[in-house]
């Protein structure tokens, strides 16, 4: 755990070189108050969308693998990383980030952009996806559930949830990042399973507090199973996975598909074996190969 929080800070610490210094990455001219889009490559479009406190350099691997065939747009929130909360920082957060990947689909004329949302980002990808019927070609779900809660517990419902929501917003909002790891644990415990799906893992980058509680409080709370027969594009699910009976990794096979069970198509499912919540630096080879698979 140590050695991926120092990871995922020089990843932080290292995205405005990257972005400003060499050029690979060109800003669009799109203004939102609530995401940033960066482009990068050419051929057909493909949006990826980062996790909770991610910003777009958690794509910066797979990136460089596909620029040379794609063009990637890649989505930051405000209030991650560096970025000033800006439109995010009063009321709900993924609404308003999915309304405007979705008004950026239309001001640019992306035809069919494939999507690739990881955790949060993914959950993002499904509104979108709900919403926009035909207009989406494809999403891929990164170690994303419509109801993360589920994860943890099947018979998990949005009211049993909702007062340990109330208390990783006050975590995060006073307790500090630590404070929320280790009374996750707990949490997890009173919904009947192990938490470490949603909170043992999830790299934080840094951001604006309060974007960060809000959004953490959406992820926990925010059950989209109920759009999912809305879905006509395909659906690709990737998540880690562990062949150690000890870890819950074990289960994830049954629970990720009993999470996208009401789509109208059969989902498409990939497991990872030895990947935890960051799938992308976990296991980039394999990721990069079910991404292939994916876009093929």
């Amino acid at each position: 755990m140590q050695d991926r929080r120092r990871i995922l800070r020089g990843l932080a610490a290292g995205a405005a070189l990257w972005s400003a210094g060499s050029g690979a990455w060109a800003q669009t001219a799109f203004r939102s108050s609530r995401i940033t889009v960066t482009t990068r490559g050419r051929g057909p479009d493909v949006i990826l969308i980062p996790g909770l406190a991610s910003t777009a350099e958690v794509w910066r691997g797979l990136a460089s693998q596909l620029e040379g065939r794609r063009r990637l747009h890649l989505v930051s929130v405000r209030g991650f990383g560096d970025l000033a909360a800006q439109g995010n920082a009063d009321g709900s957060v993924m609404p308003g980030v999915a309304n405007e990947v979705r008004r950026y689909m239309a001001e640019q004329r992306l035809e069919r952009p494939a999507i690739i949302g990881h955790s949060m980002g993914g959950q993002v990808g499904i509104r979108i996806a709900a919403d926009a019927g035909g207009r989406v070609g494809r999403v891929m779900a990164v170690d994303s559930s419509p109801f993360f809660a589920a994860l943890i517990s099947p018979a998990a419902t949005v009211r049993d949830v909702e007062p340990i929501a109330q208390l990783a917003y006050q975590a995060i909002q006073f307790l500090g990042d630590e404070a929320l790891k280790t009374r996750g644990r707990s949490m997890g415990l009173e919904l009947g399973g192990a938490a470490d799906a949603v909170f043992g893992s999830m790299g934080w980058q840094g951001g604006d507090r309060r974007v960060l509680a809000q959004s953490l409080y959406e992820v926990m709370t925010v059950d989209l199973r109920r759009r999912l027969p809305d879905i006509v594009a395909p659906v690709t699910v990737v998540y880690g996975w562990s062949s150690d009976q000890n870890s819950p990794r074990a289960r994830a096979d049954s629970l990720f598909r009993g999470a996208y069970a009401r789509l109208r198509r059969p989902a498409t499912f990939e497991r990872i074996e030895g990947a935890e919540h960051m799938v992308m630096i976990d296991r980039p080879r394999r990721f990069l190969a079910a991404v292939e698979r994916f876009l093929a």
